[in-house]
């Protein structure tokens, strides 16, 4: 009896689950139309404006180091680990036995 009740409550789960990602996704605005929330005055400052308010030439270092530093907080941390595990792994010197 608990092994069925057991199923049944997973199938409404799901059922519900399903039903609530089909409602979302038909609640989203079509992909690619002009007046999409993505295409606003944001995108536009970040490539016009970049190197005049930050003084950075690179787009990208600018976005994820300036404007988003906070948003970006972890995923710098994360490239700044990354940079130092590929410095030290090609890092050239003495290995064991005094072998270059």
């Amino acid at each position: 009896m608990k092994r069925k009740l057991r199923i049944s409550l997973v199938i409404i789960l799901a059922l519900l689950t399903g039903y609530a990602i089909m409602v979302t996704v038909a609640e989203l605005p079509p992909y690619g139309t002009a007046n999409n929330l993505t295409y606003n005055q944001v995108t536009e400052r970040y490539i016009g404006d970049a190197l005049e308010d930050t003084g950075v030439p690179n787009m990208i270092t600018a976005i994820v180091l300036d404007y988003r530093a906070y948003d970006t907080m972890f995923e710098t941390t994360v490239l700044f680990t990354a940079v130092i595990a590929v410095l030290i792994t090609l890092k050239t010197g003495e290995g064991k036995g005094g072998h270059k």
